[in-house]
């Protein structure tokens, strides 16, 4: 059910979050109108709820920030200061160390929670990693009457989607059911 209930093909967390309150009409359904329905959604990420729910205003709050977000890297613009310190506010909340860690020959910079991220903490932690990887768009989809937001690493070719069997085929089923982080 859960899978059908929601739209996944941001390819990040957080546009996953964002598209929440988007769609392919014109004027979509909220798919977050309830803590309810909030939790479904976390389960579906295999999100760690452990520490309680999150306020629901706090959810909905940090959606609409996120969706300004989007909207401004999707024109080319950069994020203003309130929604980095939204940001900021949420990936305070975690704590932990940084570790250098070995990838693919490269030295990286990690940083290891102490403790699983809540929800608003990974949704926020995924955010930040779109903005500073200098090679991630945001992009909305093209169709009329889709709202819908995506990432493209793409170097050349831009992805569109809308229609592409719609919406890119689920992001090729959700990049085949990895749900993508």
């Amino acid at each position: 059910m859960a899978t059908e209930e929601f739209i996944l093909l941001g390819d990040a967390l957080w546009l996953d979050f964002v598209n929440s309150a988007l769609g392919r009409v014109i004027s979509p359904p909220d798919l977050l109108p309830d803590p309810a329905a909030f939790a479904r959604w976390t389960r579906l990420h295999h999100l760690d709820t452990a520490a309680g729910p999150s306020p629901f205003p706090r959810v909905l709050e940090l959606r609409a920030r996120l969706t300004e977000l989007a909207e401004l890297l999707h024109d080319g613009h950069q994020p203003p200061p309130r929604v980095i310190a939204v940001l900021n506010e949420q990936l305070a909340r975690s704590t932990g160390t940084q570790q250098l860690i070995r990838v693919a020959g490269d030295w990286h910079l990690r940083f290891a929670p102490e403790r699983p991220l809540a929800p608003l903490e990974a949704i926020a932690r995924s955010a930040a990693a779109t903005l500073a990887d200098g090679g991630i768009a945001v992009r909305r989809c093209a169709g009329d009457a889709c709202s819908l937001f995506f990432t493209d690493d793409a170097q050349e070719v831009r992805r569109l989607w809308c229609d592409a069997e719609v919406c890119g085929k689920h992001s090729r089923i959700e990049r085949r059911r990895g749900l993508r982080g």
